[in-house]
């Protein structure tokens, strides 16, 4: 039975007891034979898994890993043309701005789940001092290969996504034979409730934080933009039951009820924030631009959730301020960044001008995060190192 308002919550609270059988079970036998680098160094031949693909495909892959991904490339049953073309209509309109708050409302909304904080801040790199960025790096592979033309066709999304998935499994895996973990208290590590909650955090979420910003997206992009976080919950192992919904006005229901009681302040949450924020102002944002872009931040996010997470009041108060006085705060902060479009006036949204400023800026950050070291594909863990 698909998530309905009715049963989101007792449908919620078993999917917080349900990992992924079939991913933890290949990955707890990578781990114990010491495969897992080798495998991560395999998944940066692995750019497509198209649906029905031949076995011999992927015949260069140990075949217990070939198996996996040769069933994880099946696409849902409820794949549809009009899907894929309602989020393309999404991502051609909207592409940039949504990948921007994607890595900055997104990711910090991970944090505001209690469980989501502990586990990425007691899953070695992705929750240490290089956490944010080795987490923007991985994720960007996800946030922009989303828009790419035919990317729900070519199978280079469910590629992407089913590596994510087998990370997802090695957190679950490390956890559970450390020994350590607090089943009672958490549930299960990552479980099936934290990723579909994800899926809510980088669709809807963001749908929220993009009008909250003036943004205005048509109910046809709005559905495109559910129905893509659809079929990425699917490749992320979850069952059917519990998949995001393809109605975007029911996941809006849905989330708003579930984050009521979901997010919450936390320590290990205001740890990881601060750490996100570092990164912005140290390697993302050019000099001067840190106070407008943390207050477009929390006013995507909402003061309430903002202050939650940790995030400092800023000295500039973007919704005091005239479409104007914005224009000369980022035209001044960011320089050439913005180009000519930089020094045109707006008018219509006082927002434009540091939605499309930032979103340069943090897409330039997402190339270099693509091509740095060579970290733009999910990497499964090895070992845990706690940071706590």
């Amino acid at each position: 039975m698909p998530l309905t308002v009715e049963t989101v919550e007792a449908e919620l609270e078993a999917a917080n007891q349900e990992g992924d059988p079939a991913a933890d079970a290949l990955v707890s036998d990578l781990i114990d034979n010491r495969e897992v680098d080798g495998v991560n160094d395999l998944f940066r031949t692995i750019g497509t898994l198209k649906p029905h693909m031949a076995m011999s495909e992927l015949s260069n892959l140990p075949e217990r890993l070939a198996q996996f991904l040769h069933d994880a490339s099946e696409e849902p049953p409820d794949w549809s043309e009009a899907d894929v073309k309602a989020a393309e209509g999404f991502f051609a309109h909207h592409h940039g701005v949504a990948s921007m708050l994607q890595g900055t409302v997104g990711l910090i909304g991970t944090y505001l789940s209690p469980t989501g904080a502990f586990t990425l801040r007691s899953t070695g790199r992705l929750g240490g001092v290089e956490g944010p960025g080795r987490r923007l790096s991985q994720s960007s592979r996800l946030f922009i290969g989303m828009g790419d033309k035919d990317a729900l066709r070519n199978g280079t999304l469910a590629a992407t996504v089913t590596k994510v998935r087998l990370v997802h499994a090695s957190v679950r895996q490390l956890h559970t034979k450390s020994g350590t973990w607090d089943y009672a208290k958490w549930g299960e590590p990552v479980s099936q409730k934290y990723t579909t909650g994800a899926a809510c955090v980088f669709s809807v979420q963001i749908l929220q934080a993009m009008k909250n910003l003036g943004v205005h997206v048509t109910k046809d992009d709005a559905q495109g933009f559910v129905c893509a976080w659809h079929y990425v919950n699917h490749y992320l192992g979850t069952p059917d039951k519990w998949l995001l919904p393809k109605d975007v006005d029911l996941v809006d229901r849905m989330w708003s009820i579930e984050r009521e009681r979901e997010w919450r302040a936390s320590e290990d949450c205001t740890f990881m924030t601060a750490q996100a924020l570092k990164f912005y102002k140290e390697q993302m944002l050019p000099p001067g631009s840190y106070e407008p872009f943390v207050a477009m931040v929390r006013t995507a996010l909402t003061d309430r959730y903002a202050d939650m997470a940790g995030i400092p009041q800023s000295a500039v108060d973007l919704a005091a301020k005239p479409a104007a006085a914005l224009h000369n705060i980022f035209s001044s902060t960011v320089g050439g960044l913005g180009g000519d479009s930089a020094k045109k006036a707006v008018g219509v949204n006082p927002y434009d001008e540091i939605l499309g400023i930032a979103s340069k800026a943090f897409n330039k950050v997402e190339l270099y995060a693509l091509t740095h070291d060579q970290d733009d594909q999910p990497q499964m863990h090895q070992e845990l190192h706690d940071n706590r």
